[in-house]
């Protein structure tokens, strides 16, 4: 039974994945910032008939609950098979660079961004004992700087700078997380759910969590179909 640890693992895209993988056969853990959050997801899929769901407490902006998680979860088990880093926020606006928001830039790179790079980092040795280990990290086309350099992009885009940036900074990780483990056993992907109704947006999106969840259950499960360093979306390879 392959492992998977999926941050902010309770809601949304997160919980969708976890119950997707879940239906696949896949141990889960999710990883959420409360006891009490944990708990009640674990719940809910236990009774859509899910067995081997289980909760962490992690706060990705939390370097001490990060390692306290890491140290728990290597209790329990031998190797982590996949990583999905799903937690971010969207951030409040207003989002534009010439406007002054700098503790919202802030905000943003510090779940999006650095949990993100913290979380990997702390996990790296437990994925380095899995046979075949996966990292996702999930990411946004609002993060693509050639959408952004497009001429015919939307304009919605422009009020999310701060977030895409974050998402950016993400992608970056990605491919330079890739290139250090070049010729490993690694494979590290971005991935874009797209635009998904969820909290993170106040149930915008036109995409249900079922779709969005799709092209991430997708990479993790057939990553041999995909190039590691590489940013993925629905319909296939997104540019950067």
């Amino acid at each position: 039974m392959k492992t998977v640890l999926i941050t902010g693992g309770n809601k949304g895209i997160g919980f969708e994945t976890a119950k997707q993988l879940g239906e696949l056969g896949y141990k889960v853990y999710i990883g959420c910032r409360t006891k009490s959050k944990g708990q009640e997801a674990v719940e809910k899929l236990e009774k859509l008939g899910l067995k081997c769901i289980n909760w962490i407490v992690l706060d990705v902006t939390n370097s001490q609950s990060i390692k306290q998680a890491k140290t728990q979860l290597a209790s329990k088990i031998d190797s982590l098979d996949l990583l999905i880093n799903n937690a971010g926020i969207s951030g409040v606006q207003p989002q534009k660079f010439s406007t002054p928001n700098i503790e919202t830039l802030r905000n943003l790179f510090d779940t999006n961004f650095f949990g993100t790079v913290e979380v990997t980092q702390q996990f790296l040795p437990l994925l380095e004992k899995a046979k075949q280990p996966i990292i996702i990290n999930v990411s946004s086309e609002v993060g693509s700087l050639e959408i952004h350099s497009s001429s015919g992009k939307d304009p919605n885009l422009e009020i999310w700078s701060a977030y895409g940036a974050s998402k950016t900074a993400v992608n970056a990780f990605t491919v330079m997380l890739a290139n250090e483990l070049e010729g490993s056993k690694f494979k590290i992907f971005s991935v874009t759910p797209g635009y998904t109704a969820t909290d993170l947006n106040d149930h915008q999106g036109t995409k249900t969590v079922e779709e969005g969840a799709t092209p991430i259950v997708i990479i993790a499960t057939e990553s041999s179909r995909f190039t590691s360093g590489k940013f993925y979306g629905e319909q296939g390879e997104v540019s950067w």
